[in-house]
């Protein structure tokens, strides 16, 4: 299920999604602001250019609302039907799961979103001589 060539291999490892060997992101994951989303210009093994045309991760907008509103719904059910929490305290828990989770979902969405349009190419790998 997780071996390479597999998409879920090379999103949840952040791995470029034509060869799957080289690093989608520059950084691990962090708190940094600037840090949390920031991308190579092309992927170091394959040279795929990752930004596929002019702000092409504003589309990523849409799957991190997807993303967003799922892990609201079911962190809203756990504090709800689990702890009986009130609707304020449900609402806390949502806002600080949202907080802690973002550079995730982030990352996540963008990953998410390039896997939409680049197919996996076990050729792509640039041979070094």
């Amino acid at each position: 299920m997780f071996k390479k060539g597999t998409k879920l291999y090379s999103i949840f490892n952040g791995k470029c999604p034509q060869c799957q060997e080289g690093n989608f992101f520059k950084h691990r994951i962090s708190f940094v602001p600037k840090k949390v989303t920031e991308l190579h210009e092309n992927c170091p093994k394959c040279n795929l250019k990752y930004m596929l045309e002019p702000s092409f991760f504003y589309g990523a907008m849409y799957v991190n609302y997807g993303i967003t509103v799922g892990l609201s719904i079911v962190v809203f059910l756990i504090s709800n039907l689990l702890f009986n929490a009130t609707l304020l305290q449900s609402f806390a828990a949502i806002l600080i799961a949202l907080l802690v989770l973002m550079p995730i979902n982030l990352r996540l969405s963008r990953i998410l979103w390039i896997h939409m349009f680049v197919a996996y190419n076990p050729d792509a790998v640039i041979k070094k001589r």
